[in-house]
């Protein structure tokens, strides 16, 4: 054991160095753009306390549009505190009928937390196309992997209301039908792409607000 005992005493000056030279914390500086290594950090002289707080999950989403649901996240984008944290919330409402398409997050993993009503939720694998998808109820927690398709959607008779979390504060999104049907992308491309046909796209294009 007493050979062992120099190896312990420079490995935890090791940690011990490295601990105090990492920042406390990186408060987005909102005013500089984003990147891949996330927001450059405010000046400390600049950080406040409302920095560290956001109250916006507590307000129920308007769920009034063509999928019944509202997404209120809380990203660098919008909570400054969690940059470069590797954490960040969103809040999801689900009207009766409610969806939350397919998509992806590109950039973490998420954690769904029931809070009210019942949540049908699943994801697909990107090996085998295998699908998992579960009814789920209050109190229950499902996890998406990193990158991977899943949705969301209400299956019972009431509203339904999720928080949900991911392992990074800039997670990202990708909305399958959005991007397929939501900009210019020429028809008779996304025709070719998908095996719709022409009446199809252009009907989910006139759902989705593109043009082409």
């Amino acid at each position: 054991m007493e050979m062992y005992l120099p190896i312990l005493f420079v490995v935890s000056l090791l940690f011990s160095y490295s601990h105090s030279s990492v920042l406390d914390f990186c408060v987005a500086d909102l005013s500089m753009p984003d990147g891949p290594a996330g927001y450059s950090c405010k000046k400390p002289a600049n950080v406040t306390v409302n920095d560290f707080v956001y109250s916006a999950l507590a307000i129920t989403g308007n769920t009034s549009n063509f999928i019944k649901a509202a997404v209120t996240p809380a990203f660098a984008d919008q909570f400054p505190g969690v940059n470069g944290l590797g954490l960040s919330m969103a809040r999801i409402d689900l009207a009766v009928d409610g969806v939350v398409p397919i998509h992806t997050h590109p950039g973490g993993s998420e954690i769904l937390f029931v809070v009210e009503g019942t949540i049908c939720a699943g994801f697909i694998s990107s090996s085998a196309n295998t699908v998992y998808f579960r009814t789920l109820y209050k109190g229950d927690v499902m996890v998406f992997p990193q990158g991977l398709l899943h949705f969301q959607f209400n299956s019972g008779n009431t509203s339904a209301l999720a928080i949900v979390g991911f392992n990074s504060p800039s997670p990202g999104v990708q909305i399958t039908d959005f991007a397929l049907f939501g900009n210019n992308l020429p028809s008779a491309l996304v025709e070719k792409v998908t095996f719709l046909d022409h009446a199809q796209v252009k009907k989910l294009k006139a759902v989705f607000g593109g043009t082409g």
